[in-house]
């Protein structure tokens, strides 16, 4: 049987479907080995979200065709989905599969390896199988179902309960490429976590496109299922709490230690759904809510439907439920028409609302979207020396957060074994994901181990000690 290689590219959404893509062939006989040379097949899962994401994938898939010119070399993922006359022209691309067809990847492959047996001229010609691999994304309402039964990581398993994004924020390229909300049955979600649990996981991240809207697609116009004193179906949603719903069914799993969610819309955060969220023991204090800017005239430009007063207002609803909340957020700077008075806001508000970890975007043009063609578009310079104002800060934050945990009982759940110094260690993070050294040559991979937090052993990782 054929030797396949994979190389991810991009989110945790897409880390999750290409671990699926493995266990399917892999089932199916497929060898799976490591992305270098000599491989039949490689697969790569592209990312679209940012200009460098599309060099990035191109890169990769020109890699994979220079590894072994003979192999067959598959784009999959959201380059593809948004990119598909690039993908035609693109010699180095043999077969093409968009979002939504990955759950498909054994029969797509089988096929296509039939066909280029049969003609391989004409199946070189067809990328995509006469336009059967890349469906459109934005007119389908099915959730792409697949399950996992085990992960590369050992101790953490990522559960995917919906794709698809209906904000349209005015920079992002994702609803063209993940299509409109689409959520996973509540059975399904709750079937693969138990099953992960069997085979010895302890903790499970909730992700999606837009985890906040799950449920979103469950609500049914023609039964009248809105509430009519809501102002639009998304405040339906959260009044519906989905996914509370769902984060208690996933608490009552025998067995799980840990929930930690993804990227939360701030919006969501109300005095209820955090109250309920502080009910469940296992619910992890480390949640991401997306900001973008610290402008509200920045925000305004970018659709993102809430001001910084509001955001903060939600942040604080956070930190009365759950001690030492670590709370962390996306910045994009450089954005079309962004004035040194409006970064400066930005700064004033990170600093403000004190975040544990920031993860720092430099704004990317991408076409399709309604910022591509906004007047004020700034410079790469620009962009870059924001941006290290930005990280600089970030570092600052980061570190004075972790300095709390100093001289504290921490919980930790080591994960894997790294050299330090020379010496060995259990590396693993706290439910606030603090990352945490263990001074040991034992291998105590997926335990969860209390004690003191002595100080750092490294710029980023504190020391645990008995």
């Amino acid at each position: 049987m054929r030797n396949v290689a994979f190389h991810n590219l991009g989110c945790k959404v897409n880390s999750y479907e290409i671990e699926v893509m493995q266990q399917k062939l892999s089932e199916n006989g497929y060898v799976i080995v490591p992305f270098a040379p000599g491989a039949d097949i490689y697969i790569i899962n592209t990312c679209t979200v940012t200009n460098i994401a599309d060099r990035k994938s191109r890169q990769m898939l020109h890699k994979a065709k220079k590894m072994n010119p003979n192999a067959i070399v598959v784009a999959t993922g959201c380059y593809v989905q948004t990119g598909e006359e690039q993908i035609e022209m693109d010699d180095c691309i043999d077969l093409a599969i968009g979002n939504n067809k990955k759950k498909d990847i054994v029969e797509i492959l089988e096929n296509f390896l039939q066909k280029k047996e049969q003609s391989q001229e004409s199946c070189m010609m067809d990328k995509t199988l006469n336009h059967t691999t890349i469906l459109d994304i934005n007119h389908t309402d099915e959730y792409e179902e697949m399950q996992l039964v085990r992960t590369a990581d050992h101790t953490r398993a990522y559960i995917k309960i919906q794709d698809g994004c209906n904000q349209f924020c005015t920079y992002c390229i994702i609803p063209y490429a993940r299509g409109r909300v689409r959520s996973r049955r509540m059975e399904d979600v709750l079937s693969e976590i138990r099953g992960l649990v069997a085979n010895g996981y302890k903790e499970v991240v909730v992700t999606g496109i837009h985890v906040s809207s799950y449920g979103l697609d469950f609500l049914k116009k023609e039964s009248g299922d809105y509430l009519e004193e809501c102002k639009d179906v998304r405040e339906a949603v959260y009044k519906k709490e989905f996914l509370l719903q769902l984060l208690e069914e996933i608490n009552a799993v025998e067995g799980l230690e840990r929930i930690r969610l993804g990227s939360l819309e701030p919006r969501i955060i109300t005095e209820r759904f955090a109250e309920r969220l502080s009910k469940m023991e296992k619910i992890c204090p480390h949640f991401h809510l997306s900001l973008q800017s610290g402008s509200d005239s920045v925000l305004k430009r970018m659709n993102r439907r809430y001001s910084c007063s509001e955001y903060y207002e939600k942040v604080l609803i956070l930190r009365k439920y759950f001690e030492n909340a670590a709370i962390t957020t996306d910045i994009i700077t450089g954005f079309p028409g962004e004035t040194e008075e409006e970064f400066a806001q930005t700064v004033d508000f990170v600093k403000k609302v004190d975040f544990y970890e920031t993860h720092i975007f430099k704004y990317s043009k991408r076409q399709g979207t309604i910022a591509a063609g906004m007047d004020g578009q700034l410079t790469e310079a620009q962009k870059a020396a924001r941006s290290d104002v930005l990280l600089a800060l970030a570092q600052e934050r980061g570190k004075c957060f972790r300095e709390r945990f100093i001289g504290q009982q921490i919980e930790v759940l080591l994960e894997e074994q790294k050299n330090i110094g020379g010496a060995k260690y259990m590396i693993g993070h706290t439910k606030e994901y603090v990352q945490v050294a263990l001074k040991t040559d034992e291998d105590l991979s997926n335990t969860i181990v209390s004690g003191t937090a002595s100080g750092f052993l490294t710029q980023d990782i504190l020391l645990l000690n008995f």
